[in-house]
């Protein structure tokens, strides 16, 4: 398969303290790759150094063919390498609807003129009517962020990243602070993203990553200690003593 992502021996340390040493990564095209570990394992620093938003001290990130290493975040969000947040930033007082069409402003290359045209541009909320219904949401089109619960407004974060059009998407902790329904609900969307759109997705969720994940990386201390599909995986006598535990 072709390679859409690809980190090479990345190490970002810390005074004395290496937080990535030596991460290597291959993220295939329009799979779905899940980054797993315990805490501590340096998950978020790999993501901080692929998404542009830290420099590694040394290795370097290719993405679709292109090295990227030097770039900061928005060139690479401008190439289609799109970043989600384990806390969304969003404006209470504005719905659904609003979000999506700021984001699709925001792609089209208009004015930033957030409290103006995105809400009364029919050439914005019309697509971004059809953005939401597209990922079973139209539901909360009018609804205010301050009104939704947590997991409707990880959707809608969601949704403008996927307003965007990026080629890939580094989703970090996707699920967190979900009950089961809303994961339920996430995983829905996800799966239907399979193959359309390339993910890294960090969770610590497992049954959410062994659900959708295509191929499984497992960081320790670090480093990855082995990467494979989720039933290699969960049979890797390594992995099981240093993360999962029994699962058999």
């Amino acid at each position: 398969m072709t390679t859409m992502l690809k980190a090479e021996g990345l190490v970002k340390r810390f005074g004395g303290l290496a937080a990535n040493d030596g991460v290597s990564l291959d993220v295939a095209e329009g799979s779905i790759h899940g980054l797993i570990g315990p805490n501590g394992a340096g998950k978020s620093t790999a993501i901080n150094l692929l998404s542009g938003e830290a420099k590694p001290d040394e290795g370097s990130v290719t993405f679709a063919g292109s090295d990227i290493t030097a770039l900061p975040p928005h060139a690479r969000a401008e190439r289609g390498l799109q970043r989600s947040y384990q806390v969304a930033s969003l404006f209470h007082e504005f719905t659904a609807l609003d979000h999506v069409a700021l984001a699709l402003q925001t792609r089209a290359g208009h004015s930033f003129r957030f409290f103006t045209a995105a809400r009364r541009d029919a050439s914005l909320r019309d697509p971004a009517r059809t953005r939401l219904a597209a990922l079973g949401l139209e539901g909360l089109a009018e609804r205010r962020i301050a009104d939704i619960a947590h997991g409707e407004r990880r959707q809608v974060e969601l949704a403008m990243v996927l307003a965007t059009d990026p080629t890939m998407l580094l989703l970090d902790e996707p699920m967190a602070g979900m009950g089961r329904t809303e994961r339920e609900a996430m995983v829905t969307t996800l799966g239907a993203l399979k193959g359309k759109v390339t993910i890294l997705l960090v969770e610590h969720d497992m049954d959410v990553v062994f659900a959708l994940a295509d191929i499984i990386t497992v960081m320790v201390k670090g480093q990855p200690i082995a990467t494979g599909d989720p039933a290699s995986i969960r049979a890797d006598a390594a992995v099981r003593t240093a993360y999962l535990g029994d699962m058999a």
